[in-house]
C-alpha cells in the first residue's frame, strides 16, 4: 500500500491538485457547458454563516467564460457539496480499493476523524464511483466466460423457506477470462431461461464460450453461443481440461469473506453498491498489473456524473 503520509491525504490543497490533474489534464472543463475556455479565481471568502462567522475560504475556484458559472473540480461529482474535507475524500478512496476484502465504515470513521454516519455515506458515495461505465458485452471469439451463481443474505420479498437458499438474495457473476474482468447482480427476478437469457445476451458476446455449472437454466441460452460447456458439481466434477467455473467461485470466495468478516450487515437495498466495490477490485487487482495507488487514482476517474445523496426515510415519506 502507498504511504497514507503522502501530501495529498493529508494536506487539501495537494488533493484538489491531484484530482485537477486526474481530470482536467490539459486545463480546466467546465461541468455545466463543457467548454475549456475558462480562468482561475483567487480563492473567494463564502458568506457568513454561524459556524463560520468570517464566511469559509473557497479554493480552487474557477469560472468558465462562456456561461459565466463558477466551479471546482468536485462539481458533478460524487463529491460535490460535501463538506468532508477533499484529503479525507481521496485516503478514504485510497484505503477501500486498497483492501482486498473491504474495510468497514467504522474503520473508516476512527482513521478519518470523521462520525460513523459520514463514513457510512462517504463508502457508498466511493462505491457510486465504482460503478462500471463500460457497457460493452464481455468475452468474443474464443474468449470463455465463466457464469455462475452464489446466495447471501434474507431476500425480504420471499417468504421464508425449509430450504434457505429460498430466500436468500441471488447473485449472479460473470468473469471474463481474457480480461480478468468481473461483472455481478442481484438477480431479483425467477430464476429461469428466459431471465437468465436476458442477463447473458446483454452482458456477454455472443461469440463467447460460455462456461457455467449443470443448472437447467443456462442450457437454453447456451445454445445460442459459440459453445456451451459445462461441469456436474452433482457428480464432484470440477473441472474438465479448461472447463471450470473455479475462477468465479474464486471471485465469490473473496466476496463472501469481505461481506461476513468485514462488513457483516448489509441491507437488501444496498447490496448491488457493495458488489461493484468487489467488481472494481477484482477487474484491477494487482494479479492484472494494476497497483494501489492506480487502482485508487481509476476509481477517483469515475466520480464524474455520478451524484449520491443521503435523504431521510421520513423526509421522503412527509
Amino acid at each position: 500500500m502507498e504511504n497514507i503520509y503522502a501530501p495529498r491525504f493529508q494536506n487539501e490543497d495537494a488533493a484538489r491538485e491531484h484530482l485537477e490533474a486526474l481530470h482536467w489534464p490539459m486545463g480546466p472543463v467546465c461541468p455545466h457547458c463543457e467548454s475549456k475556455n475558462a480562468k482561475r479565481l483567487p480563492p473567494q471568502r463564502g458568506r457568513k454563516t454561524k459556524a463560520h462567522p468570517e464566511g469559509v475560504i473557497r479554493k480552487g475556484l474557477v469560472q468558465c467564460n462562456d456561461c459565466r458559472q463558477q466551479f471546482t473540480v468536485t462539481v458533478g461529482t460524487v463529491f460535490e457539496s460535501s463538506k468532508v474535507p477533499l484529503h479525507k475524500w481521496l485516503l478514504a478512496n485510497h484505503l477501500i480499493v486498497a483492501s482486498k476484502k473491504g474495510i468497514s465504515a467504522h474503520q473508516l470513521h476512527r482513521m478519518l476523524g470523521v462520525t460513523y454516519k459520514t463514513a457510512w455515506f462517504m463508502a457508498h458515495r466511493i462505491r457510486e464511483a465504482m460503478k462500471p461505465t463500460d457497457n460493452e458485452p464481455m468475452g468474443g471469439p474464443g474468449v470463455a466466460v465463466e457464469v455462475d451463481e452464489t446466495y447471501l443474505g434474507r431476500d425480504k420479498t420471499k417468504p421464508k423457506s425449509r430450504t434457505p437458499i429460498q430466500h436468500m438474495n441471488r447473485i449472479v457473476s460473470l468473469v471474463d477470462r481474457a480480461t480478468g474482468r468481473a461483472t455481478s447482480v442481484v438477480f431479483t427476478e425467477s430464476f429461469g431461461p428466459a431471465n437468465v437469457s436476458a442477463l447473458l445476451f446483454t452482458r456477454i458476446d455472443r461469440a463467447s464460450r460460455l462456461i457455467t455449472d449443470e443448472a437447467k437454466p443456462y442450457i437454453a441460452p447456451g445454445r445460442q453461443f459459440a459453445a456451451h460447456e459445462t461441469v456436474n458439481h452433482r457428480t464432484k466434477e470440477y473441472a474438465r481440461g479448461d472447463v471450470t467455473t473455479n475462477t468465479v467461485e474464486g471471485f465469490f470466495g473473496i466476496f463472501k469473506r469481505g461481506m461476513r468478516g468485514i462488513y457483516q450487515h448489509c441491507g437488501q437495498q444496498h447490496l448491488h453498491r457493495y458488489l461493484a466495490e468487489f467488481d472494481f477490485r477484482y477487474s484491477n487487482r494487482s494479479g492484472l498489473g494494476i497497483n494501489d495507488a492506480e487502482r485508487a487514482d481509476l476509481a477517483l476517474k469515475g466520480i464524474t456524473g455520478k451524484r449520491l445523496t443521503y435523504r431521510r426515510t421520513d423526509a421522503l415519506a412527509a
